[in-house]
Parts: structure tokens; sequence; C-alpha cells
């Protein structure tokens, strides 16, 4: 028995690996946070016999026994995201936790993520950084947050974070409150026919989003304190 935790494409699906593949053609179940979207996926993989169910945030207190009794039973199971790797900004931890304390074999199939995919492309220190996931709606926690990152703001030089496009830029407003007019670098659409990097002081950024009639698409924000 194991627990699969397969990294699918954060956008250009050629960038599926072999493994990922492989894995998810063979794997007696798949766990999907959406399952329409991961059975486009499959789709495109050529995979059609598959079992496949939802796992996410709002049933995985109800469906991880039904999942670990499964696991114990033998089956082979495969978690995925709807892009990137199972478990960063998304609730596959609770269930690895679990299949651990179960004594479950976990093994990762590694892939793309936003987090290195943006990290690699900012052009900001890489060696040392601070990975938020998505940050909290509340105008309050985002203030708290940075402001506690302020403080050590010599030991961590990068900030990396997720972000909806509709509070893009009121929560650029807090980061420039927070920490002056600091270089950022917003990555939209990354490995997508629209991938964009938009450059330049805090300032500028906030004012590029700003003369645009929306934001779309999926956003990594990048901040350099250092």
């Amino acid at each position: 028995m194991a627990l699969y935790l397969i990294t699918t494409p954060i956008g250009n699906l050629k960038d599926i690996t072999d493994r990922a593949k492989e894995e998810l053609d063979r794997v007696d179940l798949i766990l999907a946070e959406d399952t329409r979207q991961t059975a486009k996926l499959l789709k495109h993989l050529k995979i059609d016999d598959y079992e496949i169910t939802t796992y996410n945030d709002q049933n995985k207190h109800r469906k991880i026994p039904q999942i670990i009794t499964q696991l114990q039973q033998g089956k082979e199971v495969g978690l995925v995201s709807n892009a990137g790797s199972p478990v960063i900004s998304d609730p596959g931890y609770e269930l690895v936790k679990m299949a651990i304390k179960q004594k479950v074999e976990i093994i990762s199939i590694p892939g793309p993520t936003a987090l290195t995919t943006a990290l690699v492309v900012s052009g900001f220190p890489p060696t040392r950084f601070s990975f938020l996931g998505f940050l909290p709606k509340s105008k309050a926690k985002k203030h708290s947050i940075f402001s506690s990152l302020n403080q050590t703001r010599d030991d961590i030089p990068t900030i990396i974070f997720y972000e909806s496009p509709k509070r893009l830029i009121s929560t650029l407003n807090v980061v420039q409150e927070t920490f002056g007019n600091i270089q950022t670098v917003i990555c939209r659409e990354l490995t997508k026919k629209f991938e964009e990097k938009i450059r330049g002081d805090i300032s500028e950024v906030i004012r590029t989003l700003q003369s645009r009639d929306e934001i779309k698409g999926e956003i990594t924000v990048l901040i350099k304190l250092k």
C-alpha cells in the first residue's frame, strides 16, 4: 500500500512527467480537488480506465478515514491537486499526516510548482525565502503577517505568496504600507499561453495593474526585502 503525491502541470500540459503519467495510469484510485479538472488532464494523457473521487477542503475530514481504510486494504492511491504539487497550498497535508501516523508509505512524484517556477525567473535571492501560500482575505491579518516578517527582513530576503486577481492590488497596497517601495515581481499565468512577468518598484507595479480593465489568471507574487 502507498499514497502517491503526483505533481501535475501548473498550466502547460506538456510539462507532465513520464513518471506522473505512468502512476496516474497505474494507481487504483485518484483523489482530486476537482474531478472535472483532473478528468481533462487524464483525457489529454489518453487515460480512460480510472477510478476518481473528490478530495478537497470541504470534505477532507469526512474522506480521510475512508481513504486510510482503502490504503490499509492494499489500494494504491494517487493524490493530485488542480495544478502543481499536492500538499503545497492544498488540502493534502492532513491526509499525508494521517497516512504517516497509520504507517502508510508516502511516495512523491515530483514536478513543476508555481513557487519555484516564479522564484527562478524573478532575479531575487533564491537561497533564503519565505513562502506564505495563499494569504488570508482580511487586511488586518495581512498587515499582521507582513509586520512580523518586517522584523526579520535582514534574514529572509525574498517573500513569495499566491493571491487572487481580485485581491491583488489591495494586497500590494498592504505590502507597500508595510515595507515601503520595494522591488516586486508579479508572475501571471506561468507556463501558459499568456504568461507574463511584471517587474519594478511596487508603486510602478501597482500603477501598471491599475491601468488594466481586469486582472485575470493564476498569480504568484514575489517581493525583495533586501
